[in-house]
């Protein structure tokens, strides 16, 4: 089985304050700093890092030399990274005491896929193949129809939720990884079992991780469920939880192991993540995480 992450490539410009900016108001930085991201990115760099050879499909911009060279030196297979003229995505980010964020996106090179490059990248994988997708890029619904042709296995983390989610087929994505919030935007419940029950009834043969911030995350496939608690650590920095999280936990299905050590494994990855500042810096090398 061969990997495919087709997603965002950002530049993340982040901003330390004493609290989010309200509408109206100047506020003074403690400090800013700029680093790789981008969902797309981190993601791939978590799967390299867990152990998993990852193959990266996406586009930068004049600037985005220095993404190229971070999936390559993360062990990231490049070759369907593809620079066009114009500016890379990017993202600026606060960052509170607390460690919470918000983040502003602009989605730049990222934005700008055709039909003939997604069909020439897909061109090298087929059935069997897994494919990993976030909402950072145009094309979504293109992609997943000919992924899905093309018998691949289709992983989606369905973030940031937006219109564009609308002409997606869902039912033929194979997992899903969400947060609460998703799975409330994806199924109109807030309450995790209801949703839960929700995407079961909408879509019966998908996979699906549930994440829960301080509660953990649950998985769930038909009448099976799993839950699993959070490691408690300082938190510093929450922008590369998620991404490390969906990183490891598709490592460990891809290495065979058990759903619960799974999660398990990609908890201990994400509270590792979170104690860290910046995201592709803060994602831990498999060595890092024990069971």
């Amino acid at each position: 089985m061969k990997v495919l992450n087709f997603g965002s490539l950002n530049l993340d410009y982040v901003y330390a304050v004493d609290h989010m900016v309200t509408a109206g108001e100047t506020l003074a930085s403690r400090g800013m700093q700029t680093f790789c991201g981008g969902k797309g990115l981190n993601q791939s760099i978590a799967l390299a890092r867990a152990g998993v050879p990852v193959y990266h499909a996406g586009l930068i911009g004049e600037e985005g030399e220095i993404l190229f060279e971070t999936c390559r030196e993360s062990g990231v297979n490049t070759a369907f990274i593809r620079r066009i003229p114009g500016k890379s995505g990017h993202t600026i980010i606060q960052v509170d005491r607390g460690g919470q964020n918000c983040i502003l996106l602009y989605g730049g090179a990222n934005r700008s896929m055709t039909r003939e490059y997604v069909d020439e990248v897909l061109e090298n994988f087929g059935k069997g193949d897994m494919v990993l997708l976030q909402n950072e890029i145009n094309l979504l619904d293109y992609i997943i129809n000919r992924a899905y042709e093309r018998g691949m296995e289709i992983v989606l983390n369905p973030s940031p939720y937006d219109h564009h989610l609308d002409s997606c087929d869902f039912s033929r994505v194979s997992w899903f990884l969400l947060n609460e919030i998703e799975g409330w935007q994806v199924t109109g419940e807030k309450e995790p079992d209801h949703i839960l029950a929700k995407l079961r009834e909408l879509y019966p043969k998908a996979r699906v991780v549930l994440t829960l911030g301080s509660e953990g995350s649950v998985y769930q496939y038909k009448e099976e469920r799993y839950r699993q608690g959070i490691f408690k650590v300082e938190v510093r920095d929450t922008t590369a939880a998620g991404d490390t999280f969906t990183g490891y936990f598709i490592a460990s299905i891809l290495e065979g192991m058990s759903v619960p050590d799974g999660l398990r494994l990609a908890a201990r990855a994400s509270a590792i993540a979170v104690s860290r500042d910046g995201a592709t810096s803060s994602i831990p090398m498999r060595e890092e995480v024990r069971l």
